[in-house]
């Protein structure tokens, strides 16, 4: 059985049961935060946890390395309609320790590109509209540098209202250990 049929499978049940009930809230966050983090699956369950997160209490936004490229993407697009549409008065940036975006080389993966059918001339078309396929798919080389940049972004951001703090951190995913980098409250 393929996975999507697995999933839909067990969905059917899940639903059947009435489990989601558990898990019934609003979309309005109750610890009033958005949280940007990596899409990294050893924080699905660890980072909320290690938070003392649950459902309902914040809105988290994934994206590889926690990353904001480009201040008007959809990472802060999604940032500012938590704080005003969703009611977020916190904004925390968190990084990992470990993150496949560190030390990532544009070469590496525009080479397993090729091997999966994306010819050079794409490439060529993409550059020729002015994207820098390199730059954009360049990781990082320090995720505490990386984590600051992010905030920085965010916090220079002329939609961002200057009363939102920005905090920056890093999680150690092995035993989730918290480590500040910006306090959003001193800044």
């Amino acid at each position: 059985m393929k996975l999507l049929d697995n999933i839909l499978d067990y969905n059917e049940k899940f639903v059947a049961d009435k489990k989601y009930e558990a898990f019934e809230t609003t979309k309005f966050p109750n610890k009033k935060a958005v949280i940007l983090t990596c899409m990294d699956t050893r924080l699905l369950e660890l980072l909320p946890k290690a938070m003392n997160v649950s459902n309902g209490d914040v809105k988290i936004v994934k994206n590889a390395g926690a990353l904001v490229t480009h201040p008007f993407g959809s990472i802060m697009r999604s940032l500012l309609v938590a704080v005003y549409q969703l009611q977020a008065k916190e904004v925390m940036v968190i990084g990992h320790h470990d993150c496949g975006m560190s030390g990532m080389k544009s070469d590496i993966m525009l080479d397993e590109m090729r091997k999966r059918g994306i010819e050079d001339t794409i490439f060529e078309t993409l550059n020729y509209s002015g994207i820098n396929v390199d730059e954009w798919l360049h990781g990082f080389d320090n995720v505490t540098d990386s984590v600051a940049h992010s905030v920085d972004v965010i916090k220079k951001h002329p939609l961002m209202p200057s009363d939102v703090p920005v905090h920056g951190l890093v999680i150690d995913p092995a035993t989730g250990k918290l480590d500040l980098v910006i306090n959003g409250y001193d800044a």
